[in-house]
């Protein structure tokens, strides 16, 4: 059986470790001192539309604006001229989904690097506990590419009659396997409340600024790591106990150690 082991008793640092028997099978380090953004969703600016290089620079209230390439600019942000159009199938041009000045929302897809800004995208995904929700893809989902043989034909049968909205696409994520259609249209339903409750804080505040913060490196090993072969939880230091302990509690895991030596 697999252990999750969570040492949050450093300030500068924190580690999770996934132990499978006695071998180490993956390690997270999250520094304090390192500010990541990685998948956090920001209500962003169209600063500067460039043709020649088929992306924007979006000013998302980072010290160097984002990059925003055609290729991950959703077609909802396409014009209604282009979208009405006869060659709405044919390859667009950055000039016809963005304008200088638009207010957009966009995620991170990689953080800055050395002079280069964030790279973005406006295909938006939440992670929820056994799926991944695309609230503006409805093209892509379906399930995890771990997922394999027979389990895979079975969660197949299962999307299938998910009340997916129109417009939105979803993934099913390895710890969706063994879950009843209830417990994923539960999980579908806190995706979508999410989603809604992103919306409406980008209606309500002006650009920049931050709207969605990605769970930190324990949340994601919990979210991420959690299911059947995991005997248990070990989390050292108090404060970061109480914090996995409330989201074990909404998540509805029940076994949680601490270890505070």
């Amino acid at each position: 059986m697999k252990k999750i082991l969570i040492d949050g008793r450093h300030a500068d640092h924190r580690r999770v470790a996934i132990i499978d028997g006695a071998v180490l099978s993956d390690l997270l380090i999250e520094s304090g001192e390192i500010n990541q953004k990685k998948a956090n969703i920001y209500k962003g600016r169209v600063t500067r539309v460039e043709p020649s290089l088929e992306a924007a620079f979006i000013d998302y209230g980072a010290e160097r604006h984002g990059f925003l390439s055609l290729k991950e600019v959703s077609k909802v942000y396409f014009s209604k001229r282009y979208q009405e159009s006869e060659e709405r199938d044919s390859r667009p041009h950055i000039r016809q989904a963005l304008r200088e000045g638009q207010e957009i929302l966009v995620q991170i897809l990689k953080d800055e690097r050395g002079n280069k800004g964030a790279a973005l995208t406006t295909y938006i995904s939440l992670a929820g506990s056994y799926l991944v929700l695309m609230p503006n893809n409805p093209k892509a989902g379906g399930i995890s590419r771990r997922i394999e043989g027979e389990e895979r034909e079975q969660m197949r049968n299962i999307i299938k009659q998910m009340d997916i909205p129109e417009g939105m696409g979803a993934i099913v994520r390895t710890a969706g396997v063994g879950k009843s259609i209830k417990e994923l249209r539960s999980d579908l339903s806190g995706l979508i409340n999410h989603w809604n409750t992103i919306q409406s804080a980008a209606n309500e505040n002006p650009s920049p600024c931050l709207i969605h913060k990605e769970d930190d490196a324990m949340i994601r090993a919990i979210r991420d790591y959690f299911r059947d072969d995991v005997s248990e939880i070990i989390v050292e230091g108090e404060e970061i106990y109480k914090q996995a302990y409330d989201y074990v509690n909404k998540s509805k895991i029940i076994q949680l150690s601490k270890n505070t030596k």
